[in-house]
C-alpha cells in the first residue's frame, strides 16, 4: 500500500497556511471566514497529525535499521523490537492515511430531508409508512440525532400517505443516503378475515439539506399559495388560510406545507424542502452518475424495486443489495439499523433493483 507523500505534504502545507491565518486578528473580524477555516482546519487535522506520526515512525525506523547493523547482545534485541514497533505503527498509519484521502460523498457531512410515500397496497402501505417513519426517528434516538417533522398527509388510520422530515446530526447523510429506495412489506393486514398474507410498498427518498448559500432561488421563480390546512377526509382543521403551496416554475417543483398553524412558519418549511430539492437537481446536473443515483431512488414505489423485504411471518428482514438478512424483525423496525447500514457503507453501495 502505498501512501501519497505529495498529496500529503500539500495538505500539510495548507494546514500551517489555515492556522496562520486563524490566528490571524484580521479573520476573527470576519465570522464567515473564521466559521470555514474552523471548520477545514478541523478536516485536515487529523490526517496531518497522522502524516507526521507516520514521518516520525519512518525516521526512527530508518535509524533503528542503520544501528541494528553493528549492534550485539541486548542493543541489538532491543532495536528489532522497535524496528517491528515501528513497522506496525508505518502499517496502521498507511490505512489510515489512504483512507482519509479516499474521495469522500461531498453531501456526507449534510443534515438530511426524507421523504416517506405510501407506495402499493392502499391503506396498509399508509400504515407501513407510518411505521418506517417511526423505524428511523428510533434510530435518530440512538445517534442522537434530532428529527423534525415538516409536512405530513395522513391516511385516516393511523398511516401516511406521505410524510417528510429532517434529521440534524452527525453524519446524518453519510448514514441514511442508504434508505433511499422501495421498501417492502409482506404481513397480514388487521383487516384480513382470511389470514392472506399481503405486500405493500412504500418509497423512502433521502435528500441532503441546502444551505442558503447552495441554492439562489429568485422569488420572481416562484408561485405561492395559501388555503386552509385539511385533515383526514378533507375536512378543515383551521379557519385561517395557513397552508402554503410552493411552486418553482423553472423546474415545475412544487412542495406544500399544512402542518404548523402559522402562514409563515409553513412557508418557512416549504422553502427548506424546496431547497433541498433544487439542490439535489442542481447537483445532479453537475454530475451524470449522481443523477443516475437519484433516479433509482424511487421512481414508482413498485413492488419489483424493493431494497429491502419486512417479512412478519418469518420475523425476517432481508437487505436485497447485499443479500442480508436477519431474523428479529421487530429490533429492526425499533431503529436497529447498523447492520445493513455498516454492510452498505463498507463499500457495497444501493444499486437499483
Amino acid at each position: 500500500m502505498q501512501v501519497p507523500e505529495e498529496q500529503l505534504k500539500e495538505m500539510e502545507a495548507r494546514f500551517e497556511e489555515v492556522e496562520r491565518r486563524l490566528a490571524d486578528p484580521d479573520t476573527a473580524a470576519r465570522p464567515d471566514d473564521l466559521k470555514s477555516l474552523g471548520k477545514e482546519h478541523a478536516e485536515l487535522r487529523s490526517v496531518v497529525e497522522a502524516w507526521r506520526t507516520y514521518r516520525r515512525a519512518q525516521d526512527d525506523l530508518a535509524e533503528a535499521r542503520s544501528l541494528l547493523h553493528n549492534s550485539t547482545g541486548d542493543e541489538r534485541a532491543y532495536l528489532q523490537e522497535e524496528i517491528a514497533m515501528q513497522e506496525a505503527t508505518m502499517d496502521g498509519l498507511q490505512g489510515q492515511l489512504v483512507d482519509a484521502l479516499t474521495p469522500k460523498d461531498p453531501n456526507d457531512e449534510r443534515d438530511v430531508i426524507m421523504e416517506i410515500r405510501a407506495g402499493a397496497g392502499g391503506d396498509e402501505a399508509g400504515l407501513f409508512a407510518a411505521e418506517l417513519f417511526r423505524m428511523y426517528s428510533r434510530y435518530a434516538e440512538r445517534r442522537r440525532w434530532k428529527i423534525e417533522e415538516l409536512s405530513s398527509n395522513e391516511s385516516g388510520i393511523g398511516g401516511f400517505k406521505e410524510i417528510t422530515f429532517a434529521v440534524k446530526g452527525k453524519d446524518a447523510y453519510s448514514r441514511l443516503k442508504f434508505e433511499a429506495g422501495t421498501h417492502r412489506v409482506q404481513r397480514v393486514p388487521s383487516t384480513e378475515s382470511s389470514g392472506r398474507i399481503h405486500t405493500s410498498t412504500a418509497g423512502v427518498v433521502v435528500l441532503p439539506e441546502a444551505e442558503d448559500v447552495d441554492v439562489e432561488i429568485d422569488p420572481a421563480d416562484l408561485k405561492i399559495d395559501v388555503y386552509r390546512s385539511s385533515g383526514p377526509g378533507g375536512q378543515s382543521v383551521n379557519t385561517t388560510d395557513s397552508a402554503v403551496r410552493i411552486k418553482h416554475l423553472p423546474t415545475g417543483i412544487e412542495v406544500a406545507c399544512q402542518d404548523e398553524k402559522s402562514q409563515l412558519q409553513n412557508k418557512a418549511k416549504a422553502m427548506r424542502i424546496l431547497r433541498a430539492r433544487l439542490l439535489q437537481v442542481k447537483q445532479d446536473e453537475q454530475m451524470q452518475a449522481r443523477s443516475e443515483e437519484r433516479r433509482s431512488q424511487v421512481r414508482t414505489a413498485d413492488r419489483s424495486e424493493k431494497i429491502r423485504t419486512y417479512n412478519f411471518h418469518d420475523n425476517r428482514v432481508t437487505d436485497h443489495r447485499i443479500g442480508r438478512t436477519v431474523h428479529r424483525l421487530g429490533e429492526v423496525l425499533e431503529g436497529d439499523l447498523d447492520e445493513f447500514i455498516d454492510g452498505l457503507a463498507a463499500g457495497q453501495k444501493p444499486q437499483p433493483q
